[in-house]
């Protein structure tokens, strides 16, 4: 037996003291697609606040989006919130694909997470964007898709049914995920600030949690004067605000300087 095997050191026993864990304000957890390449990074520069933390499970998914493919994750949705655990005490859950939200249904997403979550408020980047155009006072929407024409006119019908008139649309044309994560944030601009530019429009959403359009808000901002959203954008400030976090972030534009009103929190 090698000598170094015979003098192998006791191994000692360590005192430890424990606190409550990373996320002690809020823990968030996000259900992240397959194809997703944007998501996790986007949000977690939005959500880098004292004591928050985000937790993901990706979910399957085709990176063709169109509404066969979309519908099929519903099977999908409860299986990747059963991989969030229940001990972690979540403060929210967020699904992150504004076009499978539109095509499966808003409650039914949130019914789905609920299902090993009941007591955990959910959310979903379409029902963040009404919340978030609702705070922004946006009645006469400029809309940004990269999708094919039918997912997104399926979108516009959501808005319209929430009272939010589509003034002003345009699409990428892209139904392929894969592709759709490589549009560069400078051709995402100039679409925000093609659409907004329409007198008609008092606001503009940047539709898919794919597109990098987090870190281009505050520019269309500026540009426009006028409010602007995005898919990720409105669901990590949708997910703070329901998670119990009211900090004010400069630099996201002007929704991360907005409340909830209490009914909705």
């Amino acid at each position: 037996m090698p000598e170094s095997t015979l003098n192998t050191p006791e191994i000692a026993r360590l005192d430890f003291k424990t606190d409550l864990g990373a996320g002690a304000r809020a823990r968030i957890g996000l259900l992240v697609l397959e194809s997703d390449q944007t998501m996790e990074w986007e949000m977690r520069h939005m959500a880098d606040l004292p004591g928050v933390a985000l937790y993901h499970a990706r979910l399957a998914n085709d990176a063709e989006v169109t509404p066969d493919t979309l519908v099929q994750m519903e099977l999908e949705l409860p299986k990747a919130a059963a991989l969030l655990p229940g001990y972690l005490g979540l403060k929210a859950i967020g699904y992150g694909c504004t076009s499978g939200s539109t095509i499966i249904g808003e409650l039914r997403v949130s019914e789905l997470i609920q299902s090993h979550h009941p007591t955990v408020p959910t959310s979903n980047p379409l029902t963040a964007a009404k919340a978030a155009l609702k705070q922004l006072g946006v009645k006469r929407l400029g809309l940004v898709t990269p999708y094919r024409p039918d997912v997104t006119e399926l979108m516009q019908a959501r808005f319209e049914e929430a009272g939010i008139v589509i003034q002003s649309v345009g699409s990428f044309y892209q139904q392929d995920d894969r592709v759709v994560g490589r549009i560069t944030p400078e051709a995402i601009l100039d679409a925000a600030l093609a659409v907004g530019q329409n007198d008609l429009v008092d606001g503009v959403f940047i539709s898919c949690t794919s597109l990098r359009a987090a870190g281009i808000v505050g520019q269309a901002e500026a540009a426009l004067g006028k409010p602007v959203t995005a898919s990720n954008h409105a669901l990590a400030w949708h997910l703070l605000r329901l998670a119990g976090i009211h900090d004010e972030v400069a630099g996201l534009g002007r929704l991360f300087h907005a409340q909830l009103p209490d009914q909705d929190i």
